[in-house]
């Protein structure tokens, strides 16, 4: 792993920290569609993302999957971390959206780390903050949009990861959205209707060039104390679970499509 690479991807942590994390961490390198993490796996290593992007989902007990969120390079997976931190199994699926190259720390540096470097407590803090944050999202996307309002939200977000050329068919948005092909089929060809994008096989082309109207959001007012410890803030962090139930009670009373 490349020093200046490493400080590029993440300028906040210590000198000393760096030569640690090329010491102890080991790279990964995945291809496109290749599962990083699956459910019920040990995790007995932190993600971090060195280059592509990895998908968060998380599965029902059907099978069905549910789009969480992105990760990105210069981003840490924290269900990851609180995982091995917990010595839990993983709740979720992480998927290579892109050819992805990732870190993996050990547990025992975790901990370790936590500690010793100020710069790595201050990096953990906000990784799960950001996290919780797309959880956030998620949820409010279900609970006060329609399916339409999140088709396109979705569709902006792929494009800032992909760029305006998806090579992404409409069963898989509907995967992703917990919908089903015939709805998002139609959804796309009202999009494409009013010059939006267009449909091709296998992939969409974004033309919209109006970026100011995504779909707002309720902000949270979201902090945490730096006087937590490292196991306060783990056991703080919301659990993947809260977000499975909030999503069937809002099925239950409809509020989804």
């Amino acid at each position: 792993m490349d020093l200046q690479q490493l400080k590029k991807l993440f300028p906040t942590l210590e000198e000393d920290l760096y030569r640690k994390i090329i010491e102890h961490a080991t790279i990964k390198h995945v291809k496109a569609g290749e599962a990083l993490l699956r459910v019920g796996q040990t995790i007995r290593s932190a993600m971090l993302i060195i280059d592509g992007v990895v998908k968060l989902y998380r599965e029902d007990e059907e099978g069905k999957e549910f789009f969480i969120y992105h990760l990105d390079a210069g981003q840490a997976c924290s269900l990851s971390m609180v995982c091995a931190a917990k010595h839990e199994t993983s709740e979720v699926l992480a998927k290579a959206l892109t050819d992805a190259t990732v870190l993996a720390i050990p547990l025992e540096y975790m901990d370790q780390w936590m500690s010793k470097y100020k710069s790595w407590y201050q990096f953990v803090i906000s990784s799960y903050r950001n996290r919780f944050e797309e959880l956030l999202k998620t949820i409010d996307a279900i609970a006060f949009n329609g399916m339409d309002e999140r088709l396109e939200y979705y569709l902006k977000k792929q494009v800032e990861k992909l760029g305006t050329n998806l090579k992404i068919t409409h069963q898989e948005i509907a995967n992703d959205l917990n919908s089903s092909r015939e709805v998002i089929s139609r959804l796309l060809k009202k999009m494409e209707a009013k010059q939006w994008l267009v449909i091709h096989r296998n992939s969409i082309e974004w033309i919209k060039k109006d970026w100011c109207g995504c779909v707002t959001y309720i902000n949270y007012d979201l902090t945490l104390s730096l006087k937590f410890k490292s196991i306060d803030l783990i056991n703080c962090f919301i659990s993947i679970k809260v977000y499975v139930e909030c999503r069937k009670k809002l099925e239950y009373l409809n509020c989804s499509v």
